[in-house]
């Protein structure tokens, strides 16, 4: 049975995509923890990241890493907080969080309530920033 992200990977599901190439797919988390939070997954499904081929797993985090620094430039932030957790989906992906203290990526925290018109133009802004670099 297909991931909810292999849904969206198939189009079945829609998301707040921010950037995509063949391989990977990277979207806005629907229940965020700061304004710009991305999931950043592979589109083969593979459930837990350390099964994950070297070479795939590296060009993972190369994508990731573009668009982190993308988030940067879009929402202001000290760092770009990265965590893989793997036990709430099935499916391997890495939360990209812009952070200001470590504090700010405790998953316990109540999540932002953000509207469609916010999701929208977070997406477009860090859409945009990516293209421009």
């Amino acid at each position: 049975m297909a991931t909810i992200f292999t849904k969206i990977v198939n189009g079945e599901i829609p998301a707040y995509k921010v950037a995509e190439n063949d391989r990977f797919l990277a979207f806005l988390d629907i229940n965020p923890l700061a304004k710009g939070h991305t999931l950043v997954i592979p589109k083969r499904e593979t459930d837990y990241i350390l099964d994950m081929e070297d070479s795939e797993l590296a060009e993972l985090m190369i994508f990731a890493k573009k668009v982190g620094r993308a988030i940067e430039r879009v929402v202001p932030c000290e760092r770009m907080g990265i965590t893989v957790i793997g036990l709430e989906v099935p499916h391997t992906h890495i939360h990209l969080i812009p952070i200001n203290s470590i504090y700010d990526m405790d998953f316990k925290q109540p999540k932002l309530k953000l509207t469609t018109t916010e999701m929208e133009q977070i997406s477009l802004a860090i859409k945009n920033e990516l293209k421009l670099n």
